[in-house]
């Protein structure tokens, strides 16, 4: 079984994480969506709020499913069986960043990282980018998938 997790803070998930998400379901067998949980960092949305945008996304996907975690995703990997990680790529400074940790979790582990490229109409997109619009009150909605629904 070809079981991949696609970890992230998701803070909140974006359409770049959605198109990932889409591209890799021929090429799994299961795809876990994994929303890190780092004491460190202050979310803009609570971890219920990124849950449920992520479950209602994918309502439809029998494929995918979601779990919370802290600590390494290689230890995640193996509580689960999961046999990949999957990350998606938007420019040049992120392929840098990920190879670094792809070699770090192989070395540690066996677990392959699979990268896909993001798509041209959303490789511009983050989510730091989407909590400033939504900060400075702009049209947010353009860069997240319909679920996610900002209170004001």
């Amino acid at each position: 079984m070809r079981k991949a997790i696609f970890p992230g803070s998701f803070d909140p998930i974006t359409l770049g994480h959605e198109d990932i998400i889409r591209r890799g379901i021929p090429l799994f067998d299961e795809i876990v969506i994994a929303i890190g949980v780092n004491a460190e960092k202050k979310y803009m949305f609570s971890l219920e709020e990124r849950k449920r945008f992520i479950e209602e996304t994918f309502k439809n996907e029998p494929k995918i499913s979601i779990v919370v975690y802290e600590g390494l995703t290689i230890d995640l990997c193996k509580r689960i069986d999961a046999n990949f990680i999957l990350r998606g790529l938007r420019n040049p400074a992120d392929f840098e960043f990920e190879k670094a940790i792809a070699h770090t979790n192989r070395r540690m582990s066996k677990i392959e990282t699979v990268f896909l490229l993001t798509a041209a109409g959303t490789s511009y997109i983050s989510s730091s980018i989407v909590r400033d619009v939504i900060r400075n009150n702009g049209k947010y909605e353009l860069l997240v998938p319909e679920a996610v629904k900002v209170k004001k």
